[in-house]
């Protein structure tokens, strides 16, 4: 008989079986594929800031610090091909440790620069800021999405702030669609295990779980908390595997997925419960922190964990912007855990301040003259693709962008020819601190389509 993960296995394998304006000033060296729109302001001489502030040394900071690596690498190379119609680009940036009260903080110290623009990194400082940067009319980008940062307590209201990623709630919503429609397993039953807080709560409402019954997968009624420093997990666990959980579904990252799979493999139960997540339980930092938690095949016990992958990966070196990035990276010496989901971003942000800053200076005639509220109006009405990772268009009113797919997060084997079956034959690599780490590799089980709009009065809600 097949297990739940045998039979993910299974379809698994079955599923692997414009704009082109020519840049001007210093930018007409860019790579072919990067296609600006032309300047028709001369900035020479001038600079644009990146703001941006958040957690880098708390339970963030396994992909926040890569963000910062990825952040430095583009603004170097970019500021030597002709910045931003000739200006260069400085980032500024402060750690909050995760602190709301550090996050209040730096807010009132940025704001008092009259900022056009700022970078946040968490649902929880969305939820705090929202208010106060519609106020002081100052557009924000982040890679985060709970329902109330973006679009307020009534979910109806969208504010200044934009998710280069779907919400939350909409990807997990996502998973329940992707499990209904495969038939991966029999009776699909999620237990919500997630952290406490804006960030770890914020896939767990009325609509996705109304959604998920829909398509034919039951979400049970009482969801598990745990906070990021919890090391012992096995009471919330066995509380929603008795409650009949055959998948466990998480909105945390980095140590999160991989406590809950260590404690599924110390149950017993990793071939009968399915770990899914968040697009952040999908990254780099997870499957090497799972280095030291295996499962009875050898390999990190997060092994086979389902999720969303919104932007391309380190892999798909097809894409241009991605073999770009990864020629990058590797001519930066950044190390294996510093590519991550956040270094990807790191360039996609900056290649997006670039645009952004063009088409409005074009617009508005000068750098003096850009304000938030232009900045807005670029925001709502520019379709790109930055670097060809992810897609960046609001329109219509929306704060996150729609594109989603499901991968799983598997190991690279020994002679790099495709996945690791066993510890035996995946590649080893040695870390400094003696342990031994495999490479994490994303399989897209699904192609790019929109994720289910499940925000209080969704279009998908039922």
């Amino acid at each position: 008989m097949f297990t739940a993960k045998k039979m993910f296995l299974v379809a698994l394998f079955v599923a692997l079986a414009a704009l082109m304006v020519a840049p001007v000033f210093a930018q007409e060296e860019l790579p072919d594929f990067i296609q600006h729109t032309e300047c028709d302001v001369d900035l020479t001489g001038e600079t644009v800031t990146i703001y941006h502030f958040g957690d880098i040394s708390g339970a963030y900071a396994f992909i926040t610090q890569p963000l910062l690596a990825g952040l430095a690498d583009a603004l170097a190379y970019f500021n030597t091909h002709g910045g931003i119609c000739g200006a260069t680009i400085a980032a500024d940036n402060r750690d909050t440790a995760g602190d709301p009260a550090q996050s209040q903080a730096a807010y009132d110290y940025y704001s008092g620069l009259d900022p056009d623009l700022l970078v946040l990194y968490a649902s929880g400082d969305a939820e705090l800021l929202r208010d106060q940067v519609a106020e002081d009319e100052t557009p924000v980008l982040i890679s985060a999405g709970s329902v109330a940062g973006l679009y307020g307590e009534d979910g109806a209201t969208p504010g200044w702030i934009y998710a280069s990623n779907p919400l939350y709630a909409d990807q997990f919503g996502d998973f329940c669609r992707f499990v209904g429609g495969s038939g991966m397993m029999e009776n699909p039953t999620v237990g919500y295990l997630s952290w406490p807080g804006a960030f770890g709560e914020s896939a767990f409402t009325p609509e996705t779980i109304a959604y998920c019954a829909e398509q034919g997968v039951t979400v049970l009624e009482t969801p598990e908390y745990f906070p990021p420093s919890a090391t012992d997990i096995t009471t919330n666990v066995q509380n929603l595997v008795d409650a009949g959980a055959n998948i466990l579904y998480t909105n945390s990252l980095a140590s999160g997925p991989v406590l809950i799979a260590r404690t599924l493999v110390d149950l017993g139960l990793e071939d009968s419960v399915q770990l899914a997540g968040v697009n952040w339980a999908l990254d780099t930092s997870v499957g090497l922190l799972s280095r030291t938690a295996l499962g009875s095949d050898g390999l990190p016990a997060v092994n086979g964990i389902i999720g969303s992958l919104p932007f391309h990966w380190w892999s798909e070196r097809d894409i241009p912007g991605i073999a770009f990035i990864n020629e990058q990276a590797a001519a930066n010496e950044r190390a294996l855990s510093v590519q991550n989901i956040s270094y990807l971003l790191g360039w996609g942000l900056v290649d997006t301040y670039i645009e952004l800053y063009t088409q409005t200076v074009n617009r508005v005639g000068s750098l003096d003259d850009v304000d938030g509220a232009a900045i807005q109006e670029t925001i709502q009405s520019m379709d790109y693709d930055p670097l060809g990772l992810y897609t960046f268009n609001y329109a219509e009113g929306a704060r996150s962008v729609p594109e989603n797919r499901m991968a799983t997060m598997l190991f690279l084997n020994s002679d790099m020819s495709g996945v690791a079956t066993s510890g035996e034959d995946a590649l080893a690599v040695p870390f400094p601190d003696g342990t031994t780490g495999y490479i994490p590799i994303l399989v897209p089980l699904t192609d790019f389509a929109a994720a289910p709009d499940l925000r209080p009065g969704g279009a998908d809600v039922p």
